[in-house]
């Protein structure tokens, strides 16, 4: 492993915290609105927007993971500024994600009833972020110690090469990672039962191995209660497809993405991590809620691992996929990254493969792009929370 102290080629923000990109986000509040936020993301080069498909208020389930998640696009180290669409400024959802946003954070609420109507919203949205835009565009790129990035991770469409060439490859590299003083995301709880007890064993205090076991418990006895059983509906049939024959066999290939550094701590959906290392994050395994919620934590490049391929993006964090098999990226090679399929084929190993990831992490952190950055891909979804059924 190496030693000397690396950099990536990003934008400092006034907080202290560092960027790999450097967005002018169109965030909609309701789904109303979110025609307007693409046209508006059309328009204006360096925009970018999503379009949000869930209504959202304080009398509706997931309130509280809905204004954290926002509020955390809202003030993320890749964002130069923020175009929030509403209806009106005088909305519950506005009023709770602009609150306690830190002073350093630039945004900019537009409202259809203050403005007067849908065209004049979309104008001055379109004025707002072409002037943004321009000011975005005289940042440059600075050397920024990697102890400042958050590596979140995750898998999607496992195949039986998942735990094998993709998964510890990233591993690998998320230990690189936290040996530079940097921070790395292990998510998705549903895929971490039947290896909940191997995390555990890897915290650092008893606390967080308290808290590994009574997240991935809670999680499971919530869907029970709604009726889903993951241990009996697990693995997925893409998953059997792809030859994992069991939950365990599926969560024991998840949790190689987190390597071997300790767990430092556990923390809720959207929720951003206050100390360096491997954090698990409660997320669902539904993969662009996973998505949106790490970024809303702050992570500022994601890494997917996938057996059966996937064009999945997020708007405002590159995302960087990992075929496990190199007939899978021959097959996609407009959709995967980085091929992890070598180590399956026997002329390299995982250590060497997952030091040319961690190369890869690097240069898209610089502001290389990933396909799903150039096919335009957005999509947004918010987690609920396990209690809503």
């Amino acid at each position: 492993m190496e030693s000397e102290e690396l950099t990536f080629m990003g934008y400092w923000r006034a907080d202290g915290r560092a960027g790999t990109r450097n967005h002018i986000l169109i965030l909609p509040l309701t789904p109303a609105v979110s025609t307007t936020a693409v046209r508006v993301e059309q328009a204006v080069s360096g925009a970018v927007a999503v379009e949000l498909h869930q209504d959202v208020g304080p009398a509706l389930p997931g309130w509280t993971l809905a204004v954290r998640t926002l509020r955390g696009w809202v003030d993320h180290p890749n964002v130069y500024g923020t175009i929030l669409l509403a209806l009106t400024e005088h909305d519950p959802v506005v009023e709770a994600v602009v609150d306690r946003l830190p002073p350093s954070v630039r945004w900019q609420v537009i409202s259809f009833a203050e403005v007067g109507g849908r065209r004049a919203a979309e104008a001055a949205a379109i004025a707002t972020a072409s002037a943004w835009a321009a000011e975005a565009q005289e940042m440059v790129r600075q050397p920024i110690p990697v102890r400042y990035l958050l590596l979140a991770t995750e898998c999607g469409g496992s195949d039986a090469c998942s735990g094998l060439s993709a998964n510890p490859s990233l591993g690998y590299a998320s230990d690189l990672l936290i040996q530079h003083g940097g921070t790395s995301i292990l998510a998705e709880t549903t895929e971490l039962i039947g290896a909940e007890g191997i995390l555990a064993a890897r915290a650092r205090t008893p606390a967080v191995a308290d808290a590994i076991w009574q997240t991935v418990s809670h999680a499971e006895h919530a869907a029970m209660r709604m009726g889903v059983d993951f241990r009996g509906g697990q693995p997925a049939p893409g998953n059997m497809a792809g030859g994992i024959t069991t939950i365990e066999e599926k969560s024991l290939g998840c949790v190689h993405k987190g390597g071997t550094s300790p767990v430092v701590d556990v923390v809720d959906y959207a929720e951003r991590p206050t100390r360096p290392g491997l954090v698990v994050m409660d997320t669902p395994g539904h993969d662009v809620m996973q998505f949106v919620g790490m970024a809303a934590a702050g992570a500022q490049v994601i890494v997917f691992t996938t057996g059966r391929g996937t064009p999945t993006g997020a708007a405002i964090v590159p995302v960087i996929k990992v075929s496990t098999r190199t007939d899978l990226k021959r097959q996609l090679p407009d959709l995967i990254d980085f091929d992890a399929g070598p180590v399956i084929d026997g002329y390299l190993t995982v250590e060497q493969v997952g030091e040319a990831l961690w190369r890869k992490i690097r240069r898209v952190a610089s502001g290389e792009l990933v396909a799903a950055e150039r096919w335009g891909h957005r999509e947004f979804g918010i987690f609920p929370g396990w209690e809503v059924n």
